[in-house]
This record gives C-alpha cells, sequence and structure tokens, in this order.
C-alpha cells in the first residue's frame, strides 16, 4: 500500500491546541431491532454493552457498545458514565421505538441512493473472521475475492 501523505487539499497540518483533548468517541446507526443487533455486535462482534439509557418521553433508546478486551468496565453507574462517554470507538445504536413495523424508516446503505458507508472492525486474519460469520450465518455483501 503506498504512503499517504497527510498533505492532502483541506488537511489542516497543524491542528488548533484546543481540539487536542477531544476525543472521537462514538459513531450512531439507527436500528429497528435492538435484541437483533444487540445479539449481532456482542456475540457476533464481541463488543460490550456499556450502557442502555430509555427516554419514554421522546420514545427512544440507546444502547453503547465497544471492544472491552476484558477491561474491568466500572458497575458504579456513575463511573460507568463517564467510562463509556470518555473512551474512543463507541457504537451508538438508537431505537425510535415504533419503527420495528416501518418498512420506509431506514435505508440500508447499500442500494441507491447510497448514503451510509461503513463501520470498521479490523480483524487478525480475514478469512478466518469471514468463514466465522458464514459459519454464524451472517449475511455480508462484499465477500472475499477468491
Amino acid at each position: 500500500m503506498p504512503f499517504i501523505s497527510e498533505d492532502q487539499p483541506g488537511v489542516c497540518l497543524t491542528p488548533d491546541a484546543a481540539t487536542q483533548d477531544y476525543v472521537f468517541n462514538h459513531t450512531m446507526l439507527r436500528v429497528k431491532d435492538p435484541q437483533r443487533s444487540l445479539d449481532f455486535y456482542s456475540r457476533v462482534l464481541g463488543m460490550r454493552l456499556l450502557r442502555k439509557v430509555d427516554f419514554p418521553e421522546a420514545k427512544f433508546s440507546l444502547f453503547f457498545l465497544a471492544m472491552t478486551r476484558g477491561e474491568q468496565v466500572p458497575e458504579d453507574e456513575g463511573k460507568r458514565q463517564s467510562y463509556t462517554f470518555g473512551r474512543q470507538s463507541v457504537l451508538e445504536l438508537t431505537h425510535n421505538w415504533g419503527t420495528e413495523s416501518d418498512d420506509s424508516a431506514y435505508h440500508n446503505g447499500n442500494k441507491d441512493p447510497r448514503g451510509f458507508g461503513h463501520i470498521c472492525f479490523s480483524v487478525p486474519d480475514i478469512e478466518e473472521a469471514c468463514e466465522r460469520f458464514e459459519a454464524l450465518q451472517v449475511p455480508f455483501v462484499k465477500r472475499l475475492a477468491k
């Protein structure tokens, strides 16, 4: 793979010092079936549910997941909240109540018009991971070229 220089049009090579303590915390995806989504991200990909927050007045729930690699996750609610929102690489699943029966509510990003791109998980062995996904009957669009 060729070296990629940061010196690209539009890239700031000297970020403002005020941004150096910023943390890219999370990416949010809307889901229609939280149980199915939580099963996939926890069982198939090994993420851990860090926090669930319900908003009954607005009729939605938020689920925050991350790869914890055996880290000790705080049990205390306040410390767990700080742990969740102070770390990098969190996946937020948003479930708007009632969308599970609305076929028009979400677009999967793989059909036109294209929109959402992807979230990325790096794995030690891509062939092994794909074999595991297939064994778990996980449907996926882009398969390895043979």
